[in-house]
Protein backbone atom coordinates (compact mmCIF):
# COMPACT_ATOMS: atom_id res chain seq x y z
CA UNK A 1 0.00 0.00 0.00
CA UNK A 2 2.78 2.40 -0.93
CA UNK A 3 0.58 5.01 -2.60
CA UNK A 4 -1.85 5.00 0.32
CA UNK A 5 0.96 5.31 2.88
CA UNK A 6 2.50 8.25 1.00
CA UNK A 7 -0.88 9.95 0.84
CA UNK A 8 -1.30 9.43 4.59
CA UNK A 9 2.16 10.58 5.70
CA UNK A 10 2.66 13.25 3.00
CA UNK A 11 6.49 13.13 3.14
CA UNK A 12 8.23 16.42 2.33
CA UNK A 13 11.80 17.71 2.13
CA UNK A 14 13.19 18.33 5.61
CA UNK A 15 10.64 16.04 7.25
CA UNK A 16 11.59 13.30 9.70
CA UNK A 17 9.87 9.93 9.55
CA UNK A 18 10.04 6.59 11.35
CA UNK A 19 9.32 3.14 9.94
CA UNK A 20 8.92 0.74 12.87
CA UNK A 21 8.71 -2.34 10.63
CA UNK A 22 11.20 -1.51 7.90
CA UNK A 23 11.26 -5.02 6.42
CA UNK A 24 12.59 -4.95 2.87
CA UNK A 25 12.51 -1.12 2.88
CA UNK A 26 9.80 -0.77 0.25
CA UNK A 27 7.92 1.89 2.17
CA UNK A 28 11.17 3.41 3.46
CA UNK A 29 12.48 3.86 -0.08
CA UNK A 30 9.27 5.59 -1.13
CA UNK A 31 9.30 7.92 1.88
CA UNK A 32 12.94 8.89 1.30
CA UNK A 33 12.29 9.48 -2.39
CA UNK A 34 9.24 11.62 -1.64
CA UNK A 35 11.11 13.64 1.00
CA UNK A 36 14.24 14.23 -1.12
CA UNK A 37 16.67 15.81 -0.89
CA UNK A 38 16.66 16.51 2.86
CA UNK A 39 14.10 14.18 4.45
CA UNK A 40 15.30 11.77 7.16
CA UNK A 41 14.13 8.27 8.06
CA UNK A 42 14.54 6.25 11.25
CA UNK A 43 13.89 2.56 10.75
CA UNK A 44 13.85 -0.59 12.83
CA UNK A 45 12.85 -4.20 12.54
CA UNK A 46 13.02 -7.18 14.86
CA UNK A 47 14.43 -9.29 12.03
CA UNK A 48 18.19 -8.88 11.69
CA UNK A 49 18.12 -10.14 8.09
CA UNK A 50 15.53 -7.49 7.22
CA UNK A 51 17.69 -4.78 8.80
CA UNK A 52 20.69 -5.78 6.68
CA UNK A 53 18.55 -5.98 3.53
CA UNK A 54 17.06 -2.54 4.26
CA UNK A 55 20.48 -0.97 4.78
CA UNK A 56 21.65 -2.36 1.44
CA UNK A 57 18.55 -1.21 -0.40
CA UNK A 58 18.74 2.29 1.09
CA UNK A 59 22.44 2.75 0.32
CA UNK A 60 21.59 5.38 -2.32
CA UNK A 61 20.17 7.54 0.51
CA UNK A 62 23.34 7.40 2.61
CA UNK A 63 23.41 10.12 5.24
CA UNK A 64 19.61 10.37 5.37
CA UNK A 65 18.62 7.37 7.48
CA UNK A 66 19.39 5.38 10.62
CA UNK A 67 18.29 1.77 10.97
CA UNK A 68 18.51 -0.43 14.07
CA UNK A 69 17.45 -3.93 14.95
CA UNK A 70 14.72 -3.87 17.57
CA UNK A 71 11.04 -3.81 18.43
CA UNK A 72 8.98 -0.76 17.42
CA UNK A 73 7.78 -0.63 21.03
CA UNK A 74 11.27 0.74 21.79
CA UNK A 75 11.15 3.63 19.28
CA UNK A 76 10.82 6.30 21.98
CA UNK A 77 13.96 4.98 23.63
CA UNK A 78 16.25 6.10 20.80
CA UNK A 79 14.27 8.66 18.78
CA UNK A 80 13.85 12.09 20.33
CA UNK A 81 10.35 12.92 21.59
CA UNK A 82 8.19 15.20 19.44
CA UNK A 83 10.65 15.03 16.52
CA UNK A 84 8.88 13.10 13.76
CA UNK A 85 6.43 14.20 11.09
CA UNK A 86 5.19 10.69 10.44
CA UNK A 87 5.40 7.13 11.76
CA UNK A 88 4.54 3.93 9.88
CA UNK A 89 3.85 0.52 11.42
CA UNK A 90 3.27 -2.24 8.85
CA UNK A 91 2.26 -5.14 11.09
CA UNK A 92 2.42 -8.88 10.61
CA UNK A 93 4.84 -11.17 8.82
CA UNK A 94 6.80 -10.19 5.70
CA UNK A 95 6.95 -12.00 2.38
CA UNK A 96 10.68 -12.81 2.76
CA UNK A 97 9.93 -14.41 6.12
CA UNK A 98 7.06 -16.46 4.69
CA UNK A 99 9.07 -17.51 1.64
CA UNK A 100 12.14 -18.65 3.59
CA UNK A 101 11.72 -22.31 4.69
CA UNK A 102 14.47 -21.94 7.27
CA UNK A 103 12.43 -19.36 9.20
CA UNK A 104 9.55 -21.77 9.77
CA UNK A 105 6.69 -19.31 9.27
CA UNK A 106 4.81 -21.20 6.56
CA UNK A 107 3.27 -24.64 6.20
CA UNK A 108 3.81 -24.36 2.43
CA UNK A 109 7.54 -24.98 2.83
CA UNK A 110 8.91 -27.66 5.13
CA UNK A 111 11.38 -26.22 7.59
CA UNK A 112 12.12 -25.96 11.31
CA UNK A 113 9.11 -25.04 13.44
CA UNK A 114 10.63 -21.73 14.44
CA UNK A 115 8.64 -18.52 13.62
CA UNK A 116 10.94 -16.13 15.49
CA UNK A 117 11.12 -12.66 13.96
CA UNK A 118 14.17 -11.97 16.12
CA UNK A 119 16.33 -15.09 16.10
CA UNK A 120 18.18 -13.82 19.18
CA UNK A 121 15.20 -14.79 21.34
CA UNK A 122 15.04 -18.32 22.69
CA UNK A 123 11.33 -19.17 22.45
CA UNK A 124 10.25 -20.90 19.22
CA UNK A 125 6.98 -22.28 17.89
CA UNK A 126 8.30 -25.80 18.54
CA UNK A 127 8.68 -24.89 22.21
CA UNK A 128 5.01 -23.92 22.40
CA UNK A 129 3.71 -26.90 20.41
CA UNK A 130 5.78 -29.42 22.39
CA UNK A 131 5.59 -27.82 25.82
CA UNK A 132 2.14 -26.32 26.32
CA UNK A 133 -0.88 -28.15 27.67
CA UNK A 134 -3.88 -28.78 25.42
CA UNK A 135 -5.87 -26.04 27.15
CA UNK A 136 -3.02 -23.55 26.72
CA UNK A 137 -2.64 -24.36 23.03
CA UNK A 138 -6.39 -24.15 22.50
CA UNK A 139 -6.41 -20.73 24.12
CA UNK A 140 -3.71 -19.48 21.75
CA UNK A 141 -5.43 -20.95 18.69
CA UNK A 142 -8.71 -19.29 19.62
CA UNK A 143 -7.44 -15.94 20.89
CA UNK A 144 -4.81 -15.27 18.22
CA UNK A 145 -6.19 -17.29 15.31
CA UNK A 146 -9.93 -17.35 15.80
CA UNK A 147 -9.77 -21.11 15.25
CA UNK A 148 -13.21 -22.53 16.07
CA UNK A 149 -11.90 -26.08 16.28
CA UNK A 150 -9.16 -25.03 18.71
CA UNK A 151 -9.81 -27.63 21.41
CA UNK A 152 -9.94 -30.62 19.09
CA UNK A 153 -6.79 -29.56 17.24
CA UNK A 154 -4.92 -28.87 20.48
CA UNK A 155 -5.89 -32.24 21.95
CA UNK A 156 -4.75 -33.99 18.78
CA UNK A 157 -1.40 -32.20 18.85
CA UNK A 158 -0.79 -33.19 22.49
CA UNK A 159 -1.69 -36.81 21.71
CA UNK A 160 0.47 -36.93 18.58
CA UNK A 161 3.55 -35.47 20.29
CA UNK A 162 3.64 -38.40 22.72
CA UNK A 163 5.09 -40.46 19.89
CA UNK A 164 7.54 -37.84 18.62
CA UNK A 165 8.15 -34.16 19.11
CA UNK A 166 7.08 -31.65 16.50
CA UNK A 167 10.20 -30.30 14.84
CA UNK A 168 9.11 -29.11 11.39
CA UNK A 169 6.35 -27.07 9.80
CA UNK A 170 5.57 -30.04 7.58
CA UNK A 171 4.84 -32.30 10.55
CA UNK A 172 2.38 -29.84 12.04
CA UNK A 173 0.82 -28.85 8.74
CA UNK A 174 0.27 -32.47 7.71
CA UNK A 175 -1.38 -33.33 11.03
CA UNK A 176 -3.74 -30.37 10.80
CA UNK A 177 -4.67 -31.23 7.23
CA UNK A 178 -5.47 -34.81 8.26
CA UNK A 179 -7.63 -33.54 11.10
CA UNK A 180 -9.49 -31.01 8.97
CA UNK A 181 -9.33 -31.97 5.28
CA UNK A 182 -9.89 -29.09 2.86
CA UNK A 183 -12.79 -30.69 0.97
CA UNK A 184 -12.60 -27.98 -1.66
CA UNK A 185 -11.97 -25.11 0.74
CA UNK A 186 -9.50 -22.51 -0.49
CA UNK A 187 -7.83 -21.86 2.86
CA UNK A 188 -5.42 -24.45 4.22
CA UNK A 189 -6.63 -25.87 7.57
CA UNK A 190 -3.33 -24.92 9.20
CA UNK A 191 -3.66 -21.21 8.37
CA UNK A 192 -5.19 -20.02 11.64
CA UNK A 193 -3.06 -22.24 13.85
CA UNK A 194 0.16 -21.04 12.21
CA UNK A 195 -0.97 -17.42 12.53
CA UNK A 196 -1.77 -17.92 16.21
CA UNK A 197 1.57 -19.57 16.97
CA UNK A 198 3.48 -16.81 15.17
CA UNK A 199 1.67 -14.09 17.11
CA UNK A 200 2.28 -15.91 20.40
CA UNK A 201 5.97 -16.62 19.74
CA UNK A 202 6.66 -12.98 18.88
CA UNK A 203 4.26 -11.44 21.43
CA UNK A 204 2.88 -9.32 18.60
CA UNK A 205 -0.24 -8.15 20.42
CA UNK A 206 1.72 -7.46 23.60
CA UNK A 207 4.08 -5.19 21.63
CA UNK A 208 1.38 -3.34 19.73
CA UNK A 209 -0.06 -0.96 22.33
CA UNK A 210 3.39 0.07 23.67
CA UNK A 211 4.43 0.55 20.05
CA UNK A 212 1.48 2.83 19.35
CA UNK A 213 2.24 4.82 22.51
CA UNK A 214 5.90 5.13 21.49
CA UNK A 215 4.84 6.40 18.06
CA UNK A 216 2.69 9.11 19.61
CA UNK A 217 5.57 10.18 21.86
CA UNK A 218 7.95 10.79 18.95
CA UNK A 219 5.37 12.52 16.73
CA UNK A 220 5.17 16.29 16.45
CA UNK A 221 1.75 17.97 16.68
CA UNK A 222 0.28 17.57 13.20
CA UNK A 223 2.39 14.47 12.61
CA UNK A 224 0.65 11.34 11.38
CA UNK A 225 0.62 7.72 12.48
CA UNK A 226 -0.17 5.18 9.74
CA UNK A 227 -0.78 1.56 10.77
CA UNK A 228 -1.32 -1.34 8.39
CA UNK A 229 -3.02 -4.35 9.98
CA UNK A 230 -3.72 -7.79 8.54
CA UNK A 231 -6.17 -9.43 10.92
CA UNK A 232 -9.07 -8.38 13.11
CA UNK A 233 -7.28 -8.82 16.45
CA UNK A 234 -4.52 -6.28 15.78
CA UNK A 235 -6.94 -4.02 13.93
CA UNK A 236 -9.17 -3.93 17.02
CA UNK A 237 -6.20 -2.90 19.18
CA UNK A 238 -5.45 -0.02 16.78
CA UNK A 239 -9.10 1.08 16.69
CA UNK A 240 -9.46 0.96 20.47
CA UNK A 241 -6.21 2.89 20.90
CA UNK A 242 -7.34 5.54 18.42
CA UNK A 243 -10.75 5.92 20.04
CA UNK A 244 -9.25 6.28 23.51
CA UNK A 245 -6.69 8.91 22.49
CA UNK A 246 -9.19 10.83 20.34
CA UNK A 247 -11.76 11.17 23.15
CA UNK A 248 -12.14 14.45 25.01
CA UNK A 249 -12.56 12.64 28.33
CA UNK A 250 -11.15 9.74 30.32
CA UNK A 251 -12.65 7.28 32.82
CA UNK A 252 -11.49 4.68 35.30
CA UNK A 253 -12.69 1.21 36.20
CA UNK A 254 -12.88 -0.25 32.69
CA UNK A 255 -16.51 0.79 32.10
CA UNK A 256 -17.41 4.09 30.44
CA UNK A 257 -20.04 5.58 32.77
CA UNK A 258 -20.96 9.14 31.63
CA UNK A 259 -21.34 10.39 35.20
CA UNK A 260 -17.78 9.30 36.05
CA UNK A 261 -16.02 10.87 33.06
CA UNK A 262 -13.18 13.33 33.52
CA UNK A 263 -12.68 15.96 30.82
CA UNK A 264 -9.34 16.14 29.04
CA UNK A 265 -7.96 17.40 25.74
CA UNK A 266 -7.80 14.72 23.02
CA UNK A 267 -4.29 13.88 21.82
CA UNK A 268 -5.13 12.32 18.46
CA UNK A 269 -7.75 12.64 15.75
CA UNK A 270 -8.78 10.26 13.00
CA UNK A 271 -7.72 11.28 9.50
CA UNK A 272 -10.24 8.81 8.08
CA UNK A 273 -12.93 7.05 10.11
CA UNK A 274 -12.95 3.96 7.88
CA UNK A 275 -10.00 1.73 7.14
CA UNK A 276 -8.30 2.25 3.78
CA UNK A 277 -8.11 -0.93 1.66
CA UNK A 278 -5.68 -1.86 -1.13
CA UNK A 279 -6.70 -0.93 -4.66
CA UNK A 280 -7.49 -3.45 -7.39
CA UNK A 281 -4.09 -3.00 -9.05
CA UNK A 282 -2.26 -3.90 -5.84
CA UNK A 283 -4.50 -6.89 -5.15
CA UNK A 284 -3.68 -8.18 -8.61
CA UNK A 285 0.04 -7.65 -8.17
CA UNK A 286 0.22 -8.78 -4.53
CA UNK A 287 -2.59 -11.16 -3.47
CA UNK A 288 -1.19 -11.26 0.08
CA UNK A 289 -2.37 -7.67 0.54
CA UNK A 290 -6.04 -8.71 0.34
CA UNK A 291 -6.48 -8.58 4.14
CA UNK A 292 -4.52 -5.35 4.65
CA UNK A 293 -6.19 -2.32 6.22
CA UNK A 294 -4.60 1.09 6.71
CA UNK A 295 -5.68 3.34 9.58
CA UNK A 296 -4.39 6.88 9.98
CA UNK A 297 -4.32 9.14 13.05
CA UNK A 298 -2.96 12.67 13.46
CA UNK A 299 -1.41 14.08 16.63
CA UNK A 300 -3.14 17.20 17.86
Amino acid sequence: MVAEVLDALKPRPGGRYADGTVGGAGHATSVLNASSPTGWLYGCDRDGAAVEAARARLAEFAGRFEIRQGNFAELAGWIRAVSCDGVLLDLGVSSPQLDSPGRGFSFQHDGPLDMRMDVRQLLTAADLVNGMSASELAGIFWEFGGERDARRLANAIVKDRQGRKFETTGQLGDLLERLAPRRGKKAHPATKVFQALRIAVNDEIGSLKPGLEAAVKILKPGGRLAVITFHSLEDRVVKDFGRAWARDYTFTGGVDVPELRTARAPELKWVARKAIKPGEAELEENPRSRSAQLRVLEKI
